[in-house]
């Protein structure tokens, strides 16, 4: 599996630190390697420049043999090589060995290496078969003859190798012990970063949606002359906008729901006197013209639907507001049972199925408040769906929860309508009929009623099939 590269900052400056450092290593090294071998190249080619080739002039050609005259290995180093060639024919090979000169049996690869040796009397590096790397510089005899003298190269190479070597140790060593302080060093200065992450971190995880927010403080100690610091800096002063912004926001919001909340409650009084005016009207033994008989049941129609809607308004303000709700064991098997005899005395055209336990369920809550939600997702699966149409109400239990369930198989909710369909004023005018009379505020006390008893409310629809959850603490 491919390795991926560091991702979080502090390992891409560790890593970059560390190679950095490893390329610097290697230049350094590379650099005294070449410098080495190059100081030692020119000592030996001294020091062959210093024998003067006396070791290969001393090598007699084999067309002239001469028994008076051996080789001189005296002053000559071990392992020194010599050679005559005459006309470009090597006639005779030797090396030191013991203090004495020892023949050299040559290849013909050897004696075509030999041959090709530029007479210029520098240092040359060559190949012997049976001695190795040797650095080796031709001269011209009296003869007119070429005169080979060569030295090992093992020992420089030994030498660099050697170099090499101890290089490589100490640079391994410098580049973790560089790893270790790198990402110690670089944790440190990103320390008031990691501060920035933590907090910006706590705001993302607030719930800025609506409500009173409480925004954490400014981040201390942000220098302004270091890029965190300025990063810092901005954090702040866009903290202190969110807050201001969400300040303003949360006064409206109040401003907004003691308005709904006051104007809710002061319509109540009128609108029953309008609705008792127009019974009185229509008690009248006297007689009374069709239109204006009409008109008055449109006057106490209307006023009772509008009365409905400012209920509603009113419930729905104080949930906002925080009203405390009731906190006692509530039977939802026989909360259920009531709420489906309302909902098929009101629509005896639908299928009212039940799927309750054998056993009671009790949850902890206001038991009005939530026969009030049960209640309205019926009506909302009576008001929206055909007569005919299945309607059926589970209650289960999945783990610590409470699970209540209104599923019909009626046409569905659009699905650019599902995200919103708990939100206030929202109907699915185009997907299901609406019956008069709806507010279109249900569904939104739903969400206001479990919300508020620490329950979520969902749902889910595709044509033919759609459920309404109730989720409720168990």
């Amino acid at each position: 599996m491919k390795r991926l590269p560091p991702r979080t900052l502090r390992g891409q400056l560790t890593v970059g630190l560390v190679a950095l450092l490893a390329l610097a290593c290697l230049a350094v090294g590379i650099v005294t390697a070449l410098a080495l071998r190059g100081f030692l190249m020119g000592r030996l080619d001294e020091q062959l420049s210093a024998s003067g080739g006396r070791f290969a002039a001393s090598l007699e050609h084999e067309a002239k043999p001469d028994a008076d005259n051996r080789p001189d290995t005296r002053g000559q180093a071990e392992s020194t090589f010599g050679a005559r060639l005459l006309d470009d024919t090597v006639t005779q090979a030797a090396v030191v060995d013991d203090a004495t000169a020892r023949p050299l049996r040559l290849t013909p690869e050897d004696r075509r290496t030999l041959a090709g040796i530029p007479v210029d009397g520098n240092g040359h590096s060559i190949r012997l078969s049976a001695l190795g790397k040797y650095r080796v510089t031709a001269v011209r005899g009296d003869d007119q003859d070429t005169m080979i003298t060569g030295l090992p190269l093992h020992p420089v190479e030994e030498t660099v190798h050697r170099l090499e070597a101890v290089e490589a140790v100490l640079f391994g060593a410098a580049l973790v012990a560089t790893g270790i302080a790198g990402a110690v060093w670089v944790r440190v200065s990103l320390r008031p970063l990691q501060k920035v992450t933590a907090r910006a971190a706590e705001v993302a995880g607030l719930p800025l949606a609506s409500g009173e927010i409480a925004m954490p403080g400014p981040l201390p100690d942000t220098d302004p002359r270091t890029e965190v610091g300025q990063v810092g800096t901005a954090l702040n002063h866009m903290l202190g906008h969110v807050e201001d912004a969400l300040t303003r926001r949360h006064a409206s919001e109040e401003r907004l729901r003691h308005f709904a909340a006051d104007a809710s409650h002061e319509l109540r009084t009128p609108l029953a006197n309008i609705r008792g005016h127009a019974e009185l009207a229509l008690r009248h033994h006297g007689p009374v013209p069709a239109e204006v008989r009409h008109a008055l049941e449109r006057i106490g129609s209307e006023s009772q639907r509008i009365t409905r809607l400012v209920d509603d308004l009113l419930l729905l303000a104080r949930l906002d507001a925080g009203r405390p709700l009731e906190h006692e064991p509530v039977d939802l098997t026989l909360l259920i049972l009531n709420a489906t005899d309302d909902a098929r005395a009101a629509g005896p055209g639908h299928h009212w199925l039940l799927d309750l336990p054998e056993e009671p369920l009790t949850v902890t809550g206001d038991a009005h408040r939530l026969q009030q939600a049960i209640g309205n997702l019926l009506a909302n699966a009576r008001t929206h769906t055909p007569p005919g149409t299945d309607v059926t109400i589970s209650l289960a239990t999945e783990q610590t929860t409470v699970c209540v369930d209104v599923s019909d198989n009626g046409p569905g909710i659009p699905g650019e309508l599902q995200p919103e369909v708990f939100g206030r004023f929202v109907r699915a005018d185009h997907a299901r009929s609406r019956s008069t009379g709806s507010t279109g505020l249900g569904l939104a006390i739903v969400h206001a009623v479990i919300t508020a008893h620490g329950g979520t409310a969902t749902v889910t629809s595709r044509p033919g099939h759609t459920t309404f959850r109730l989720t409720l603490p168990g």
